[in-house]
């Protein structure tokens, strides 16, 4: 039972120290994986720019787990709940043509990190605008599910939901968006 029990976590060990090579990506840059913060915001840079300017994906993917994932939760004017799980792959495709067409610049503010041992969830309202100073054309809440190999940050799952009519931001998110 030792001998089991030891194997499962070297195994287990093995596979974190192996996720840069897991990945297929680049080892990422040391600044944007050093804390929950700025893991954070380095994914609001990738995202963020002009109309046609090409997305650093590649500097997305140095911040991913190999097995993240993103899920985005809202309603449809029917009332209908839709919740919508995507790869990293998954998400730049969708997104690419969009932001060939529209200039998208999100700004969030780490309101909340809650860490416990080698976890981490940041819960960042957001704000969603075609070019900067112009008023957001979207609002709401992201959730990024972090982990800690030892070595750096990972993101492992983004789960959002955008603001609507029905489900307005909560008093501290709207107060963490005007202060920052």
């Amino acid at each position: 039972m030792r001998t089991l029990i030891a194997l499962a976590f070297f195994a287990s060990m093995m596979l974190a120290s192996n996720a840069d090579a897991q990945s297929g990506a680049a080892p990422a840059d040391a600044k944007d994986v050093a804390s929950p913060e700025a893991i954070v915001q380095a994914m609001y840079s990738v995202i963020s720019g002009p109309a046609g300017q090409a997305r650093n994906w590649d500097r997305m993917r140095t911040l991913m787990a190999p097995y993240a994932h993103f899920v985005a939760a809202g309603v449809k004017a029917d009332g209908t709940v839709t919740v919508r799980d995507l790869t990293p792959d998954d998400y730049v495709n969708h997104a690419t043509p969009v932001l060939e067409k529209e200039g998208f610049f999100e700004r969030g503010v780490a309101m909340r990190v809650t860490r416990y041992g080698h976890t981490a969830v940041v819960e960042s309202p957001y704000e969603s605008r075609h070019a900067p100073g112009e008023a957001p054309f979207a609002r709401g809440i992201n959730q990024f599910v972090l982990v800690n190999d030892g070595r750096r940050w990972w993101v492992t799952q983004i789960i959002w939901e955008g603001e609507s009519a029905g489900n307005p931001l909560p008093p501290d998110a709207e107060a963490a968006l005007k202060a920052r």
